[in-house]
């Protein structure tokens, strides 16, 4: 009977133990399950307005369009601006509710990777004390074993005993394994939704500085055509003849700098192995490569980016070249056009200060300017749309888009 008794308690001891895990992780699960479905329930709040915004978004694009199609006037151009303020103003909200939403789900993860740490460390001290106990029976020969067992049965159910734990030794290890697995791919899973929160992050600031943009533009606007429709007509007309001659201008000019560098000897262009690097330092871009957004895009289609640049910061040439035509139109646009090896050429508008002369070669970095873009300034031309480079790269003389070429 003592014999059994000893059998017996190391059984209970184990079952007991399994017992107070198993309660003890049910409730550990349960809280923070509670708090999982309490973050999916937020979650799912944050997609729901994002929702929502994108479809006040597709109704402030839809009338900027509409405008767009209809007759150029200044309470058109008005429009055109104020849509885009309230489109933007949503862009912001919703960049900073997928923020929001982003960090939600870092909290998720982490409450699941704390709950993976601790039935990790739980199915630990299991196998521990299995093997504990399995200790105890080693201490015991066979021989020794099967003399104090009164029995045969006694023995074979020691025995027996002894096969379930060495069972539950390798289903533990297997559980074990799972867990760490778990864990490994929750972690895994936390480091790319810290990645997306920095590009949300990001796309924020973007957002924020193309919202102080287009509040400049209406204000630009406004204070170039103080509310006359005469005079909106009139630097409308005056931007459209600008940049038609410009178009021109620089499709000409190439085509003489590169006849005249053809019959150079010695002056053949070659392009930088490195590639472009960005003409001021790299920040927004406030317009893309034919954007459908751009705000004068019924005048002209916009053959270039525009990136914000304060008023006077240095211009530095793109790559190594030969200057096609540096024009100073005093308070008209003026640019820089440089040609480069491989067909390329890159273009600089809204200069208020040159450094250079047509017909100079410049090397890559090499300050050629100073920006502009501020109405009524040197270089800035007509309704422009406030600081900023207007840089385009040109492959065989047609406009391309620059930031397939830049770093």
């Amino acid at each position: 009977m003592r014999k059994i008794i000893k059998l017996i308690i190391p059984i209970l001891f184990l079952g007991l133990f399994l017992n107070t895990a198993n309660f003890t992780y049910s409730q550990t699960d349960a809280e923070q399950n509670e708090e999982v479905k309490q973050i999916n329930k937020d979650i799912q709040e944050k997609k729901d307005k994002i929702k929502k915004m994108q479809d006040q978004q597709a109704v402030y694009e839809k009338l900027i369009s509409q405008k767009q199609s209809e007759k150029a006037s200044l309470n058109n151009q008005l429009a055109i601006l104020e849509n885009r303020l309230a489109k933007a103003a949503l862009d912001i909200e919703s960049a900073q509710i997928e923020v929001d939403r982003t960090n939600l789900e870092i909290d998720k993860v982490n409450l699941e990777i704390k709950s993976k740490d601790e039935q990790i460390s739980g199915q630990k001290e299991h196998i521990a004390a299995v093997v504990r106990l399995m200790q105890k029976q080693d201490n015991k020969s066979t021989l020794e074993i099967l003399l104090l067992n009164g029995t045969l049965n006694n023995f074979v159910s020691q025995v027996k005993y002894l096969e379930d734990i060495n069972k539950e030794i390798g289903n533990s290890l297997e559980t074990l394994k799972q867990y760490k697995k778990d864990l490994e791919d929750q972690q895994k899973d936390l480091n790319v939704k810290k990645r997306e929160l920095s590009g949300f992050k990001v796309e924020l600031e973007s957002k924020k500085v193309g919202l102080a943009s287009e509040q400049e533009n209406k204000v630009y606007l406004l204070d170039q055509t103080k509310s006359s429709e005469r005079e909106y007509q009139r630097l409308l007309k005056l931007a459209k003849q600008e940049q038609r001659q410009a178009e021109a201008d620089i499709v000409s000019m190439e085509k003489i700098a590169r006849a005249k560098l053809a019959k150079t000897a010695g002056k053949k262009l070659e392009f930088n192995d490195a590639g472009f690097i960005w003409p001021v330092t790299k920040n927004a871009v406030m317009a893309t490569f034919h954007d459908p957004d751009y705000p004068f895009r019924y005048i002209f289609e916009h053959p270039a980016i525009d990136i914000r640049a304060a008023q006077g910061s240095t211009l530095r040439a793109a790559a190594s070249g030969y200057v096609a035509i540096a024009k100073n139109a005093g308070k008209g646009y003026s640019y820089i056009m440089i040609v480069h090896g491989d067909g390329l050429a890159t273009v600089y508008g809204h200069v208020s200060k040159i450094y250079v002369q047509t017909d100079e070669y410049v090397v890559q970095g090499q300050a050629v300017g100073l920006s502009g873009g501020m109405p009524g300034t040197n270089g800035a031309g007509s309704l422009t749309t406030g600081p900023h480079l207007h840089f385009e790269v040109r492959l065989n003389g047609v406009p391309v888009n620059p930031l397939e070429y830049l770093p």
